[in-house]
């Protein structure tokens, strides 16, 4: 019970950070997909609640501490603006689990001043849906006997 409980918290502590090591360490511990949905779910909710609404502490403290001589269009602000324009919210939703990690999408929603609901409406849409996706193909794939023997 103790390697059980202490296997979830690592994968939770995982999840925090990124979306995908969820599934597929949920996975390789032998996780149902129950276990899978519910622990990866837990873990990129945790993240973008708290920086939901540390989001605007943050936004002030990252412009007024960090920033005061930075350059308003780098690179990288420019492709982050035309991934916004291209996809809006939903889109940064949809593409955080899989390209982002939970505090990259969180930390974007907030800088475009998206409601704080909507921001975890569709980030937790987000992530059952990945979570379900990822889980199961990822069981579906170990349940096929030739990975079952090149696993184990």
């Amino acid at each position: 019970m103790t390697s059980y409980i202490w296997k979830f918290l690592g994968i939770y502590l995982a999840c925090l950070f990124k979306f995908i090591s969820g599934p597929v360490l949920g996975a390789a511990a032998g996780f149902s997909l129950l276990e899978i949905v519910f622990v990866s779910v837990g873990g990129m909710m945790t993240t973008v609640l708290s920086l939901t609404y540390v989001g605007d502490w943050f936004k002030s403290y990252w412009n007024l501490k960090i920033s005061p001589n930075k350059k308003r269009f780098s690179p990288r602000s420019r492709k982050i603006v035309r991934v916004w324009r291209k996809f809006g919210p939903i889109g940064v939703a949809v593409f955080t689990p899989l390209f982002l990690t939970p505090i990259g999408g969180t930390v974007v929603m907030n800088a475009f001043n998206v409601d704080k609901r909507k921001i975890i409406l569709y980030m937790s849409i987000s992530a059952f849906f990945w979570a379900l996706v990822l889980g199961g193909s990822i069981n579906w794939i170990l349940s096929i006997p030739f990975f079952d023997t090149l696993l184990r």
